[in-house]
């Protein structure tokens, strides 16, 4: 298992709509944001889901990386998703980042860099007994217009058996 854990935006925004958030800690132990990302959702951006996201942070269950990150890359990607690339190049084969963004995640394992997205936690969830039902999680994301592929879906469903 990775050392560090980093989230960016997008996913933290998805959990945090499903109530997930609480299951980092159970799958991961401690979750990082860069300050980039912990700004793009934090406070008063109307982002969905910010109310649970600022609670998690106050929990603990997610913190913010307070070390300066090195511009290791300089690409055109937000500066949240380019912060948790650059996290993950700073530390090698230690981080697992979790990025939803299909540009950013290309450019991170490009990189040599291990990430997964909101339907692998979800899956994660399920299969450490977390949740009772992958689909009805998948349904409450699908219905606030959040998107994940179908075709990762049934694969996350087809995994867990449902």
């Amino acid at each position: 298992m990775a050392r560090i854990v980093v989230i960016d935006a997008s996913p933290l925004i998805g959990l945090a709509m499903v109530n997930g958030l609480k299951w980092l800690p159970d799958i991961f132990g401690t979750i990082f944001l860069p300050e980039t990302v912990k700004n793009e959702v934090l406070p008063g951006k109307a982002a969905r889901g910010e109310e649970a996201i600022a609670q998690a942070i106050d929990a603990g269950w997610i913190k913010v990386w307070l070390e300066p990150i090195d511009p290791k890359l300089d690409i055109d990607l937000d500066a949240g998703e380019t912060d948790c690339i650059n996290l993950g190049l700073n530390h090698d084969d230690e981080v697992l980042l979790i990025m939803d963004e299909r540009v950013g995640r290309a450019v991170a394992k490009e990189k040599g860099l291990r990430v997964i997205g909101t339907a692998a936690i979800i899956d994660q969830a399920k299969k450490q007994g977390l949740i009772v039902s992958a689909r009805a999680v998948f349904e409450v994301l699908h219905a606030s217009d959040f998107r994940i592929s179908a075709a990762v879906i049934n694969q996350v469903l087809v995994g867990v058996n449902e």
